[in-house]
């Protein structure tokens, strides 16, 4: 494989495309409708066939801004291949889509689903700071129409480039554990609620051509 000498960002520093030897070709980093921002901790992802990705996981970040998200997606969760947890490309409020993961690498980003999947997270407050408290469990803040326009762009995009991807799911309903709430062990709250109720579903199945990979009320 020809290693493209393009140039991509990681922790603000401009790196020759070749810091590791998965990158993909030159048309997911070059001339894209999104940024390429990749993470360096990306290297030790697992690589996949793109004819394996056939579904799209949409999450919210459930924290307040990018720079949270991207903090939170640059800790080493797994010592041993000396990764985290992230999706694929992230949309902040304004409609700005990063790529942080190329679709090549499996990032882990959904309990079960993460070979066969690509995770796009949304910047959105969802339950923040108290994920996990039982009197926190409230999800009213509504999705920018910017980021919904930037996600039905995006989604389309990534159909036309991979052409096994076919269907789409929340995260919530891949991933339907009950936990102890934060507050009192007493009770049960969802360890996953994103994207939440909030998210307008009929709006992504009437702009996209992808199809529910769970069927939905």
């Amino acid at each position: 494989m020809t290693v493209p000498k393009v140039m991509v960002w990681v922790n603000k520093s401009p790196m020759r495309a070749g810091w590791y030897d998965g990158l993909m070709d030159d048309s997911w980093l070059t001339d894209t409708p999104w940024q390429v921002r990749l993470l360096p901790n990306m290297v030790g992802l697992e690589s996949r066939s793109l004819g394996e990705i056939n579904t799209i996981v949409i999450h919210a970040t459930e924290l307040p801004n990018l720079a949270k998200a991207r903090q939170f997606a640059e800790e080493i969760h797994y010592p041993g291949s000396q990764t985290g947890n992230s999706g694929h490309f992230y949309i902040d409020l304004d409609g700005t889509v990063e790529c942080w993961v190329t679709p090549e690498r499996v990032a882990h980003h959904v309990k079960g689903y993460n070979r066969p999947s690509i995770g796009i997270e949304l910047v959105h407050p969802g339950r923040y700071p108290n994920w996990l408290s039982s009197e926190h469990q409230n999800w009213d803040t509504p999705y920018p129409e910017a980021q919904i326009e930037a996600l039905i762009d995006l989604i389309n995009q990534l159909h036309v480039r991979l052409p096994q991807l076919h269907h789409i799911a929340g995260h919530e309903e891949l991933d339907q554990t009950w936990v102890a709430a934060s507050d009192d062990p007493d009770k049960k709250v969802r360890r996953k609620l994103d994207p939440g109720p909030t998210f307008p579903w009929d709006q992504i199945y009437t702009n996209t051509p992808l199809t529910p990979l769970i069927a939905r009320d």
